[in-house]
C-alpha cells in the first residue's frame, strides 16, 4: 500500500537539523499525534458519550504538547526543563485514564495497548530530552 502511515498524516516533518522552532522537536511532533489521536478515540468510541473522562484526557494529551512548546519559547534552558516535567506527568495522565477507558469499556485492548505504547513512547522522550536540556545548561562554555 506505501503512503504516510495514519498516525503520522498531519504530523510536522520530522527533522535531524538543528532545533530553531519548538516545531522541529520530534518529541513534540509525537505529541501532537497523541492529541489528534486521543481526539479520535473520542469521536469513534464510546469515550465521547463519557463527558468528564473524554474532556480530561482531551486536555493533558494538549497539555503535552503544549508544555513542551511553551517551555521551549520560554527563558532559554532554564526553564525549559520544568515544563519538560509537566509534560511528562501530563502524559502519565493520559496513561492512567487510558486505563480508565478500557475498564468500563470506552476502549478495545487494541486501542489501548496502542495509546498505552504511544504514552510510553512521548514519555521516554520527553524524559531523555530534559536530560539532554539540563546536560547541556550545566556544561560549562566551550
Amino acid at each position: 500500500m506505501g503512503g504516510t502511515p495514519p498516525e503520522d498524516r498531519g504530523a510536522a516533518r520530522r527533522t535531524r537539523g538543528p532545533v530553531r522552532r519548538f516545531e522541529d522537536l520530534e518529541v513534540w511532533q509525537e505529541s501532537r499525534v497523541l492529541a489528534r489521536e486521543v481526539y479520535r478515540l473520542a469521536r469513534e468510541t464510546p469515550l465521547g458519550r463519557d463527558f468528564k473522562l473524554r474532556d480530561q484526557m482531551c486536555d493533558a494529551a494538549v497539555s503535552v504538547m503544549s508544555n513542551i512548546a511553551e517551555g521551549f519559547e520560554r527563558d532559554g534552558d532554564r526553564e525549559f526543563p520544568h515544563f519538560l516535567s509537566i509534560a511528562k506527568a501530563s502524559c502519565g495522565e493520559v496513561r492512567s485514564q487510558n486505563y480508565v477507558a478500557l475498564d468500563i469499556g470506552h476502549f478495545s485492548d487494541e486501542e489501548f495497548a496502542a495509546l498505552r505504547s504511544r504514552c510510553e513512547r512521548i514519555s521516554r522522550m520527553i524524559a531523555a530530552l530534559r536530560t539532554a536540556v539540563l546536560r547541556r545548561r550545566s556544561d560549562p562554555p566551550r
